[in-house]
C-alpha cells in the first residue's frame, strides 16, 4: 500500500503537470481555428473618391489581405424609391466608392488605429470605418480568457512540480544508504543516482499514457456525445500523436530538474 502511494504522490503531481500542457496544447489549436473564423468575419468599412484595388491598399498597410467592393446601385435602389431613372443615376454619379476590407491577422484595436491612420493618408480614401467598440470588446474577452488559463496552468505547474521535488525527497532517503555505499567507494553523481532517474522514469512513462489515454478517450468517445459544437467541430484536434512525444519530453525533462534539484540541495548523503 505504501509502495503504491509513494508512486502516486510522484504520478498525480507529474499527470497534473502534462495535463495543463495538453490543455495549452489544444487550447491554442482550437483557439487558432476560433481566432481564424474571427479574423475572417471581420472587415473594415473604406470609402474612396476612386476605385481602388487591392495593390493600393496593401502598398499602404501589408495587413491587408482582401477587398471587396460594395456595389453601389444597392445603395442607390435604396435612398431613391419613388425617384426617376435620371435622378438615381446622379445619386450614383455623385456616390463614393465603398469596400469592405479584410486583414491578415486577428490584430488588436492599436493596429486597428494604425491601419486607419495609414489609409486615411492618401488623399483617395474619404473615410475609414473599423468597427473598433464592438470589435474591442471581443478581442479583450479573447486575449483574456487566454491569460486566465496561462495563468493556471503555470500555477499548477510551479505547485506540482513542488510535490514531484517531495517525492523525490521521500525517495532519496529510503535509498540513502545504497547511494552511501556507492560514494564511499567513488562512484559518480549520475550513476549515484541512477536508482532515482529509474524509478522517476519509469513514473514519468506511466504519467505520459494516462494523460494520453484520458485524452483519447476525450477525444474519440466524450467528444462525439458532449454536444458542445465547438467541441464536436474540433474533435480531431484534441489529441495528436505528436502530443505524445511532447508530453514524453516534458516529463523526462521534469525528472531530470527533480533528481538534480534534490541531488544538488545537499551534496553527500547525509547519515
Amino acid at each position: 500500500m505504501k509502495f503504491i502511494k509513494n508512486h502516486l504522490m510522484f504520478i498525480l503531481p507529474l499527470m497534473a503537470i502534462l495535463l495543463g500542457i495538453e490543455f495549452y496544447l489544444v487550447f491554442e489549436r482550437t483557439t487558432g481555428t476560433y481566432e481564424q473564423g474571427l479574423k475572417e468575419d471581420y472587415s473594415m468599412l473604406v470609402v474612396t473618391q476612386k476605385p481602388v484595388k487591392l495593390e493600393t491598399l496593401k502598398a499602404l498597410n501589408s495587413h491587408i489581405s482582401t477587398i471587396r467592393p460594395i456595389k453601389r446601385e444597392q445603395i442607390v435602389s435604396k435612398v431613391t424609391k419613388g425617384l426617376d431613372k435620371k435622378g438615381s443615376k446622379e445619386i450614383l454619379k455623385s456616390l463614393p466608392y465603398f469596400y469592405d476590407v479584410g486583414l491578415d491577422a486577428y490584430l488588436d484595436t492599436k493596429a486597428l488605429g494604425e491601419i486607419k491612420k495609414d489609409l486615411e493618408k492618401d488623399k483617395r480614401v474619404k473615410k475609414v470605418e473599423t468597427f473598433r467598440s464592438s470589435y474591442g470588446s471581443s478581442y479583450r474577452l479573447f486575449r483574456f480568457v487566454k491569460l486566465i488559463l496561462n495563468i493556471f496552468i503555470v500555477f499548477m505547474g510551479v505547485v506540482s512540480l513542488f510535490l514531484i521535488i517531495k517525492q523525490m525527497e521521500i525517495w532519496k532517503y529510503e535509498h540513502r544508504q545504497r547511494m552511501q555505499v556507492m560514494e564511499i567507494f567513488g562512484a559518480p553523481l549520475m550513476l549515484r543516482s541512477g536508482v532515482l532517474f529509474k524509478i522517476a522514469i519509469v513514473d514519468a512513462i506511466f504519467a505520459t499514457l494516462m494523460t494520453a489515454g484520458l485524452f483519447f478517450y476525450a477525444k474519440l468517445i466524450w467528444a462525439p456525445q458532449s454536444g458542445i459544437n465547438i467541441i464536436v467541430a474540433n474533435q480531431e484536434k484534441l489529441f495528436r500523436m505528436t502530443d505524445m512525444g511532447i508530453l514524453l519530453v516534458a516529463a523526462l525533462l521534469i525528472v531530470i530538474i527533480a533528481v538534480y534539484s534534490v541531488v544538488f540541495s545537499a551534496r553527500g548523503v547525509e547519515e
